[in-house]
């Protein structure tokens, strides 16, 4: 089981790699295939959209085939068929084609390991066991800074995805040895219930709005935008996005260990979430405010940002307490694709508030002011609506 873990985690990293990526080739992408922030911004939300349609056949799946076979033959060819793709690519279109196969190939990753998670363990150590796997994954984003860029410059970019691809394949194929699925109990093998049996409980719609902000804010800023805002508000070079974008990441990490065992020390999942995402959003609020103040203090709130947004882990386990055990498999993926579609969603758009506020902008910042204002109000108001959520700590 360990080693079979350890295959997931490794495959998280890729997942996680494969959505922040784009950051720092911004200015090769562009220099070779044409491909602006706004091409950029559309491969991106299509990787987080097709994932998130991706997330009701894979929970199917998981109950029902299991999630060795579920993240093998998903991650083998979409994963590392998207990468292949990706290093092929001779235009916009064939980025974003790539960022979809990709997005494909990660989707079951991580609902493998809370569907283990779930089956095998007990509920109390959920949120620690889910927030850890985050963390350790997180070292894939980790890896799509810093390191991207000095691979990218050394080997080049296509030659980086080559390699990417190859090492996809042989992550998928360790799944596949090594991964065991949890046995299903005798008496739920004949269970009724499917995702709309999900839809029908109240408890859960005060849940899914911050489920779909969560991460939204994050992932955009990290996996696409900081890039060029540093680059425009404060002439960043590649170096100084690479340190900034490792900076985010290491907060993102470090906040799902953090979070991760809080429930253990207080008998709450709600207000662990509402606090620790109302600071994220008054984070992204003072960029609003300040968006060139000076280039620290930005990543220093980027960074808070990360490190407060870092709540996926435990918004799950406060809604897998009110989900059937027959329903695991479907109910984290239900939960994902809130979480997932709406990253998609709001990664989409934020592409045209950006455009928009870049006709008649007189001060490279605005556009990046309404960003911040449009990815902070979202998080508010998905804060807002949690507030009114039930807790729960089984």
């Amino acid at each position: 089981m360990k080693l079979g873990i350890f295959t997931l985690v490794l495959a998280y990293m890729l997942s996680q790699f494969y959505r922040a990526f784009l950051a720092v080739l911004t200015p090769a992408l562009k220099t070779d295939i044409g491909a602006l922030p706004d091409d950029l911004s559309l491969a991106s939300g299509m990787w987080f959209l097709a994932f998130a349609v991706m997330q009701l056949p894979v929970g199917w799946a998981l109950d029902k085939i299991g999630p060795k076979r579920t993240a093998s033959i998903l991650l083998a060819f979409g994963g590392a068929g998207g990468a292949l793709v990706f290093g092929m690519a001779q235009s916009p279109l064939h980025i974003t084609i790539a960022m979809v196969l990709l997005g494909i190939g990660c989707a079951p990753v991580l609902m493998a390991s809370y569907y283990i998670f779930a089956r095998s363990f007990s509920p109390v150590v959920f949120a620690t066991l889910a927030g850890a796997i985050i963390g350790f994954g997180s070292l894939g984003n980790i890896a799509s800074s810093m390191p991207m860029t000095w691979a990218s410059e050394t080997f080049g970019w296509r030659e980086t995805l080559f390699a990417l691809a190859a090492i996809t394949l042989v992550v998928a194929l360790a799944i596949l040895l090594f991964v065991k699925d949890p046995e299903t109990p005798v008496h739920e093998q004949d269970a009724k219930g499917s995702v709309f049996s999900l839809l029908k409980m109240p408890a859960l719609w005060l849940i899914f709005p911050m489920m779909t902000v969560n991460y939204a804010a994050a992932a955009g800023i990290r996996g696409l935008w900081i890039g060029p805002y540093l680059s425009d508000v404060f002439a960043a070079d590649a170096a100084m996005i690479g340190k900034a974008t490792l900076a985010m990441g290491l907060a993102m990490a470090l906040g799902n260990f953090v979070y991760g065992p809080l429930d253990r020390l207080f008998p709450t999942r709600k207000w662990i979430v509402f606090w620790g995402n109302l600071a994220g959003a008054l984070a992204l609020l003072s960029l609003y405010f300040l968006p060139a103040s000076s280039l620290w203090f930005s990543v220093a709130m980027l960074a808070a940002l990360g490190l407060f947004a870092a709540s996926f882990a435990v918004i799950i386990a406060h809604a897998r307490a009110f989900i059937p055990p027959h329903l695991t498999g479907r109910g984290v993926t239900l939960l994902n694709l809130f979480g997932i579609g709406g990253a998609g969603i709001l990664q989409s758009l934020s592409g045209r508030v950006h455009g928009a506020a870049l006709v008649g902008a007189t001060d490279p910042a605005q556009p990046y002011q309404a960003l911040f204002l449009f990815f902070g109000g979202a998080v508010l108001v998905g804060v807002l609506i949690y507030g009114f959520s039930q807790d729960r700590t089984d």
